[in-house]
C-alpha cells in the first residue's frame, strides 16, 4: 500500500488543490469514488489493462461509461491517468483525497469494530470520548466483528486503539512467551 500511496499522492494532492480552489470538494469526492468503483469492476479492468487496447480507446471507453456522471474537469483528470498509465491508482487516489478533505474540513474518519451492536447511548459516549481524545470532529463508522469477543477496536488515520478482548489476549500471549 505504501508504494501505491507514494505513486498516488501527487494525483490526490492535485485533485484536492483543484477541488479546494474551485470550491468543489463534495463533487470531486463523489467523482473520484465513482471512477474508482468503475476501475474496481473486473471486466472493465481486464479491458483497460489489455496492452492491445490503445490509450485513446481506453479514454473513450471510460468517458462513455462515465457519461453524465463526471464533468469536464473530472474527464481531464481521468485522461491524465490514462496517458500516464495510472488508472490502477484510482482507488488509492480516492482514499488519499478523502483524508485531505477530512483534514481540511476539520474532522477525522474513525473506523470502529465492536463485538456487539452499540446502543445509541454507547455510540454517543464513544463518539464524545474520541472527539476529545483526537481533538477533532469525527465521522464514525461502526462495524460488528464477532471475532473480537468483546470490547472495541478503533482506527483513526494511522492511530489504532485496541480495547478488544482478542487484542488483550494476544498481548498477554506475547508477554508470556
Amino acid at each position: 500500500m505504501s508504494e501505491l500511496a507514494t505513486l498516488a499522492r501527487p494525483y490526490a494532492v492535485a485533485a484536492f488543490k483543484w477541488a479546494k480552489q474551485n470550491d468543489a470538494m463534495m463533487k470531486w469526492s463523489q467523482s473520484l469514488k465513482f471512477m474508482a468503483a468503475i476501475m474496481g469492476d473486473n471486466e472493465i479492468s481486464i479491458v483497460v489493462n489489455n496492452p492491445k487496447v490503445g490509450k485513446q480507446k481506453v479514454s473513450e471507453l471510460l468517458l462513455d461509461i462515465c457519461n453524465g456522471q463526471i464533468d469536464e474537469d473530472d474527464a481531464s483528470f481521468l485522461k491524465v491517468l490514462v496517458q500516464n498509465g495510472r488508472l490502477d491508482l484510482l482507488s488509492t487516489i480516492a482514499i488519499l483525497f478523502e483524508g485531505y478533505k477530512a483534514e481540511y474540513e476539520g474532522y477525522v474518519d474513525v473506523q470502529v469494530s465492536t463485538a456487539y451492536e452499540f446502543s445509541e447511548e454507547a455510540y454517543n459516549r464513544l463518539s464524545e470520548k474520541l472527539q476529545k481524545s483526537l481533538g477533532k470532529k469525527i465521522n464514525m463508522n461502526v462495524a460488528v466483528d464477532k471475532s473480537l469477543i468483546g470490547g472495541v477496536l478503533v482506527r483513526a488515520g494511522d492511530r489504532v486503539i485496541d480495547g478488544s478482548i482478542r487484542g488483550q489476549l494476544q498481548h498477554m500471549q506475547k508477554a508470556l512467551q
